[in-house]
């Protein structure tokens, strides 16, 4: 089944414990972006602390109802300049409203989920692959149909093998 509207928002609204994603790409390349991905080339840079938008604002709520949201970014350096783009832009508000953002860095290291794609978990009871063409452009946003243990110890992985965003990203000069 593939989701999308109002069907893919519920999923955030509905989990009661976790949402937790993997990311496995050097960009996405999102059209509504295209704007602040240029004002960023230009110079211009976000305050992480004053940032409040419908994302952050339900990141907040999640937490303040015991509501985990999470995710592991696995990069290899040097970075693309869209992730330089995502920490400044995105990563560190994120962060700060309460979202559990930690990189995986396999640069000189074999990847321990290459082949892995992208994917959501909610609550280890249901999967949504996300589909990306090799550039980052969405394809599909698709309900996994088996079993979602193996995307269990895929988080289980890619935790263990990762730092916080904060700590990879404070020697960083992104």
């Amino acid at each position: 089944m593939l989701l999308a509207g109002e069907e893919w928002a519920a999923r955030f609204e509905s989990f009661t414990r976790e949402a937790w994603r993997l990311e496995t790409l050097p960009q996405y390349l999102m059209p509504q972006e295209a704007e602040e991905i240029q004002a960023w080339r230009d110079g211009a840079r976000v305050d992480p602390r004053t940032v409040a938008n419908e994302y952050t604002e339900r990141l907040r709520r999640q937490a303040s109802e015991g509501r985990v949201q999470g995710r592991v970014h696995i990069v290899t350096r040097p970075l693309s300049e869209y992730l330089r783009f995502e920490f400044h832009q995105y990563y560190f508000a994120h962060a700060l409203a309460g979202e559990d953002i930690r990189i995986m860095d396999v640069t000189g290291r074999p990847n321990p989920l290459e082949g892995v794609g992208d994917f959501w978990m909610f609550d280890h009871s249901e999967v949504v692959h996300m589909n990306y063409h090799p550039d980052g452009r969405q394809i599909s946003r698709e309900v996994h149909e088996g079993d979602v243990a193996p995307f269990v110890e895929y988080q289980r992985i890619a935790v263990a093998g990762s730092v916080p965003f904060e700590e990879y990203v404070k020697d960083l000069d992104t």
